[in-house]
């Protein structure tokens, strides 16, 4: 008999995606995480129009990473191992941002959620 393991895929999460309510409601389950830093990204705030997401999360404002390139720019966040059917989900939830991979100041590759407006070119791998 064989024992089937989902993969995991790294998402890096600065905002939202941190809150129980927020977990239980888009993968069904608590998170856990380690602690990771994405560089040359700063958070902006953003409007939610999406009742569904300000219903979740509890408010009609995020933030978001809006891409600067400088790498004294730092943001502060988790780095949670989900499935690659939880990522779709967080896309869903995520719907005023767009996916991307990056290397965050670990040298671990994660996807984040960026600002739509000034996101860099898909993937973003800043120098080692």
């Amino acid at each position: 008999m064989s024992i089937h393991r989902e993969v995991s895929v790294p998402l890096f999460s600065y905002g939202t995606l941190q809150q129980p309510d927020v977990q239980l409601a888009t993968f069904g389950r608590l998170l856990e995480g380690r602690p990771d830093v994405l560089t040359g990204f700063t958070l902006a705030p953003l409007a939610i129009t999406d009742p569904e997401v300000v219903a979740i999360s509890g408010a009609a404002i995020h933030t978001i990473a809006s891409w600067t390139g400088d790498p004294a720019d730092l943001i502060s966040g988790v780095v949670f191992s989900v499935t690659p059917t939880e990522l779709d989900a967080a896309d869903s939830y995520e719907v005023s941002a767009a996916r991307i991979e990056v290397r965050l100041a670990s040298g671990n590759k994660a996807f984040v959620y960026v600002s739509t407006d000034a996101r860099p070119i898909i993937p973003y791998y800043p120098p080692a």
